[in-house]
């Protein structure tokens, strides 16, 4: 069925609201599965909602969490999210953290007793828009393994980036530390398709093409091998051990409904160019935008999935009747 990008809107937020969630914490997520169905990322969309709503309902994310916002130094502020969701944490200490990112130059944001940050570009995108560099980093459940070791301890632990680009969207880069999502090898194995090579590791820690092994206690691969490694333990630390939230391997699971809340962490750091050094990033990012799209067929961080919000935004988007007539019963549940 066809959908409007309002209608996906409405959709989601009524199931998250149906599933339990006040309106303070679902319309900020209603926003980001908006935004990931128009940049073309369903299955952090619309088809990661039921996750959402499953995890309203057992107690793994409280619906009703008031986050508390704590300002610990002149550029560092902390946010107790309540076990609710991180989306609405964020919100809450935005306008605070932009003020003390443009009159210090560089301020940190760290959020504990938090849940899944699902798109990080849709944190980072916002800093950009108000003129500021940021970075955002997210720990989640168990996915990786220790490169050379077999039983998973990290998460997927996504590293997110953006920066202004005046005349145009933002420089947005947006990336898991493992190889592929977890949920695609879950789908490969329900189609019973085979992975590429990289993407699954088995219970003994050895590399498998075969995408039910990560079922059967194996591992997400990491983004390219040790390196990738590195990267999840990099993003732990600073999600989780900056901020006092749960390691990946504490967090209870994000794939089921088992355990309490995850506990999970996201740290952003924000930069204000002007006091940098980086006065004419605007001019010189265009310049470097210029040269990068004069070679043929390359595209800078986040232009496709821009040019996939303005294809929805006039056209809507595909949306199977059996994944909205799911989300309507959520929503009925009111």
């Amino acid at each position: 069925m066809r959908m409007t990008l309002e209608d996906v809107y409405q959709l989601s937020l009524a199931a998250l609201q149906g599933s339990g969630a006040s309106l303070g914490q679902a319309a900020p997520v209603a926003d980001s599965v908006r935004e990931a169905e128009a940049e073309g990322i369903r299955n952090v969309g619309l088809g990661y909602l039921p996750i959402y709503c499953e995890h309203l309902l057992c107690g793994k994310v409280k619906g009703d969490a008031e986050p508390r916002l704590i300002e610990a130094a002149s550029a560092v502020l902390r946010v107790d999210g309540g076990h609710g969701f991180c989306h609405p944490a964020f919100l809450l200490a935005l306008p605070r953290f932009v003020d003390m990112a443009d009159a210090s130059g560089i301020a940190a944001l760290a959020i504990a007793r938090s849940y899944s940050a699902g798109v990080v570009g849709w944190f980072v995108e916002r800093l950009a828009e108000r003129g500021l560099v940021g970075l955002a980093f997210a720990n989640s459940s168990a996915s990786i393994a220790p490169w050379g070791g077999s039983k998973a301890m990290f998460g997927t632990n996504p590293i997110g980036f953006a920066a202004p680009r005046p005349g145009g969207p933002p420089i947005v880069v947006d990336m898991a530390s493992s190889a592929t999502a977890r949920v695609n090898i879950v789908q490969a194995a329900a189609r019973g398709e085979q992975v590429p090579p990289g993407w699954v590791f088995d219970s003994e820690g050895k590399p498998t093409t075969d995408p039910k092994a990560l079922l059967a206690g194996g591992s997400v691969g990491p983004l390219g091998g040790a390196k990738g490694y590195g990267l999840a333990l990099m993003v732990d630390i600073l999600a989780a051990g900056l901020t006092g939230a749960s390691w990946s391997h504490e967090a209870s699971s994000f794939a089921t409904n088992e355990g309490g809340p995850p506990d999970v962490g996201q740290l952003f750091i924000a930069l204000a160019p002007r006091l940098t050094g980086g006065e004419n990033l605007g001019k010189r990012l265009a310049g470097l935008a210029a040269l990068i799209a004069e070679q043929p067929g390359a595209r800078l961080p986040g232009d496709k999935r821009h040019d996939h919000r303005q294809a929805a935004a006039r056209n809507g988007i595909d949306v199977p009747e059996e994944l909205a007539t799911k989300l309507r019963d959520y929503a009925g549940r009111r």
